[in-house]
């Protein structure tokens, strides 16, 4: 079974370096510009992780975190922040809204891989 990977960034060239070093390794990922359209998309698609940007217009990722964790059907669901913030204050904040983890941009094809992999087995 394909596993879905909602990638939610305001950057599509990186949310278009997400697909291409996720769907060659076979998961199916799905695409939204902001913490709402991530909202909305992880609801309708049900992904498997997501993967986010922190800082968005329209909605924020720790807003989007904190919204999706509200909601019990969300619970266990991997939630990874990708983000040029590197300060351990706004990772805290991460942390405790719900980020399952943190990858620093720039980031490479193989740490968001590995990263994806590890996360979903």
């Amino acid at each position: 079974m394909t596993k879905t990977i909602l990638t939610v960034d305001d950057s599509r060239s990186i949310r278009d370096m997400i697909a291409f070093a996720l769907e060659p390794q076979g998961y199916r990922v799905v695409k939204a510009e902001d913490g709402k359209d991530g909202l909305a998309k992880a609801r309708a698609e049900r992904p498997d992780m997501i993967v986010t940007d922190l800082n968005m217009p329209v909605m924020n990722g720790i807003e989007m975190i904190r919204e999706l964790r509200a909601d019990a059907s969300f619970n266990g669901l991997p939630i990874v922040m990708l983000t040029t913030e590197a300060q351990k204050e706004k990772m805290l904040e991460g942390k405790q809204a719900g980020a399952t983890g943190w990858i620093v941009k720039p980031f490479d094809e193989a740490k968001i891989t590995g990263v994806v992999a590890k996360l979903l087995g």
